[in-house]
């Protein structure tokens, strides 16, 4: 249900899945989202959603350790970082970090205060923090795109 434009509340894990599903029908490539919030605050679990939206079927897990995981899907490629253990934003340059943000894929980071610096700007940023029993989920960025985007996740999410 959203109460305010661009934040919504998310009941349960199943509904988080949903809602990263949504949002990956309304991302184009070239996107570029950032995911905020505290360990365990569903980070992983809409990216989940998102990727099997478009297609993927194994499992997702965080990429903590490798840093990045790329999904190559039928009609999207998709990197999912996550810089939760990144120790120097100087480390992304040494990944080859530019070379993921090619315009053509989509881009979901984990942590991106970590790679402050290293990063180029997010399209959209998603900041999920715990709320009475669930999840709440608030959707920011300042460009047309960005509003286009929530806009689009506003009639899809509240659709179903």
């Amino acid at each position: 249900m959203n109460e305010t434009p661009g934040s919504y509340f998310l009941a349960d894990s199943e509904e988080t899945e949903r809602f990263g599903a949504v949002l990956a029908g309304c991302c184009e490539p070239g996107s570029i989202v950032y995911l905020l919030g505290e360990l365990g605050a569903g980070k992983t679990t809409l990216v989940r959603g998102f990727l099997h939206a478009l297609g993927h079927t194994g499992a997702v897990k965080s990429p903590t350790y490798t840093l990045v995981e790329p999904y190559e899907l039928a009609e999207r490629r998709v990197y999912h970082f996550d810089l939760y253990r990144l120790g120097d934003p100087e480390e992304l340059e040494y990944l080859g970090i530019r070379d993921y943000f090619d315009g053509h894929s989509i881009s979901l980071v984990e942590w991106p205060q970590q790679g402050a610096g290293a990063l180029p700007p997010a399209l959209l940023t998603v900041q999920l923090d715990y709320h009475e029993g669930g999840r709440r989920v608030t959707l920011t960025g300042d460009t047309t795109h960005a509003n286009t985007l929530r806009r689009c996740v506003d009639t899809h999410f509240n659709s179903r």
